[in-house]
């Protein structure tokens, strides 16, 4: 035998099939395996009703999803019952890892808006059904927090339209098939924004609402948030 050369398959064993993708490819993955670690890092999320194909891929390859993904410091968070993955920031032990997630802090009114849809889509989920709402409930709703005697209307109601955008862009509202304005809370939410979050902000907002004051400012009143929501900062 060649000592250059690798040993021939025994008896009963299969030799490995690799093909390569592009010119130069040396990569040993399925190619849909391959495009559910493209979703995942381009986020915010993969949801099986929205990413059927890859959401059966990372089932079906998820050690090796979580391998590839280890190698580059981010942990993988997959949550079965709600059919939902995301990635997000390795937590070091120690050590100090680069950072491939950016962190992205939310606005006063964009945690408002997140805690509402929060607990509308726990009281839906309690009945069995899907959280649904209109661009124009979720303005309203905001508008209870602006402070009064803000002459400021207009720019105000900027900030709202701008929270509603944001989340539309990043996945956590899709519109349903069919309506004008009617739109679905992502599932995901529910993982991205845990219950412990949910306690602590509606104690803090609805003293604030109580005694009707935004404040001065609209930046920095929410908690950072890194995960599939998506730990990719939002340029504006």
């Amino acid at each position: 035998m060649n000592l250059h050369e690798p040993p021939e398959p025994g008896e009963g064993e299969q030799e490995p099939v690799r093909r390569a993708l592009f010119e130069g490819d040396s990569g040993r993955i399925p190619l849909e395996t391959r495009r559910v670690l493209v979703q995942l890092l381009q986020g915010p999320f993969i949801d099986e009703r929205r990413h059927s194909i890859l959401w059966r891929s990372l089932l079906r390859d998820e050690d090796l999803v979580r391998e590839r993904l280890g190698d580059i410091f981010l942990d993988l968070v997959v949550d079965t019952e709600l059919k939902v993955a995301f990635t997000r920031q390795a937590e070091p032990s120690g050590l100090e890892f680069p950072r491939l997630l950016r962190t992205m802090s939310l606005s006063f009114i964009d945690s408002v808006l997140l805690l509402h849809l929060r607990r509308l889509l726990s009281d839906s989920a309690a009945r069995g059904e899907r959280a649904v709402v209109e661009p124009a409930e979720l303005l309203d709703h905001m508008a209870i927090y602006e402070r009064s005697g803000d002459t400021d209307h207009a720019l105000f109601a900027k900030r709202a339209s701008s929270a509603v955008e944001k989340l539309k862009k990043n996945a956590l509202l899709s519109k349903l098939p069919g309506t004008e304005e009617r739109y679905e809370v992502s599932p995901a939410l529910a993982i991205l924004f845990p219950a412990e979050e949910i306690a602590a902000l509606a104690r803090r907002y609805e003293a604030i609402k109580a005694g009707a004051s935004l404040g001065d400012s609209d930046d920095g009143g929410g908690p950072p948030d890194e995960a599939g929501v998506d730990g990719r900062e939002d340029e504006e």
